[in-house]
């Protein structure tokens, strides 16, 4: 499933303010890897509200802004083409190019989306800064979710209206389809980071993008999770990179001062 040619592909973050340096590194490290043209978009909860897109009240088990409007993803695309969703707690390590490509051509127009269909039930009653940790069938499926935005059945369920009302059961268990209508996608593109495992001889479990779903090395609890060197790494990088801009552009204001 290549990008369209005429322009990036889309990729919607959930956002977060509590987790905004979270949401910096999982775009640096998309934008890092990809050999294809992306366009990566936080998803912002005040701002679809100032835009009368949605206004459902925040509930006791939203552990995040973004908990409901992941699904306005078709809508905010334009109900065109494709485009991915995740969670802003993710690192990719692989091109999404190649993740692109998990959906052959023969299966793009059938399915409504694709996913990791994990078998995921969380060992923590709380996870991230002490947010409750719910538990249901198809934990963790929306939580990376390519969508393909026109699909008849994403047009007609997933509007504004129905993401404001309809419930979570409905909409984290993807009820408005049918089975055969999500695709399954390598669990190594939603390494869930105390769940899944990495076996040394089977490259398959290798991760290409990984999941910190219980909480990240920006939360204090968190600092020494498994593969917490390479959340740092990267947001190290992005420290850099953003000091050297910064510097840069005060020395040109200092030139044209002169």
């Amino acid at each position: 499933m290549p990008p369209s040619p005429e322009e990036p592909f889309r990729v919607f973050v959930g956002y977060d303010p509590r987790e905004h340096e979270a949401y910096e590194v999982c775009r640096r490290s998309l934008l890092r890897h990809a050999s294809v043209p992306v366009d990566v978009r936080p998803i912002r909860q005040p701002e679809l509200r100032a835009e009368g897109l949605y206004w459902r009240e925040r509930g006791p088990t939203e552990s995040t802004e973004f908990s409901f409007t992941r699904f306005l993803t078709p809508y905010l695309a334009g109900y065109r083409g494709w485009a991915l969703f995740v969670d802003c707690d993710f690192l990719y390590l692989g091109d999404l190019a190649e993740l692109l490509a998990c959906v052959l051509p023969a299966d793009s127009a059938r399915l409504a989306v694709a996913c990791v269909k994990h078998e995921y039930t969380p060992a923590e009653p709380t996870k991230m800064d002490g947010a409750i940790q719910t538990v249901y069938p198809r934990k963790n499926w929306s939580s990376m979710v390519l969508y393909n935005c026109g699909h008849p059945k994403n047009v007609a369920a997933l509007t504004p209206d129905a993401v404001s009302t309809q419930t979570g059961a409905f909409l984290h268990r993807f009820a408005w389809l049918d089975d055969d209508e999500i695709g399954e996608l390598p669990f190594a593109w939603n390494f869930l980071v105390g769940h899944n495992k990495v076996d040394p001889a089977d490259p398959a479990t290798q991760p290409k993008a990984i999941h910190y779903t219980c909480g990240g090395p920006w939360f204090e609890r968190y600092k020494n999770c498994d593969f917490a060197e390479l959340w740092i790494k990267e947001a190290e990088e992005l420290k850099a990179e953003k000091e050297k801009l910064a510097e840069t552009n005060s020395d040109g204001a200092g030139e044209k001062g002169n």
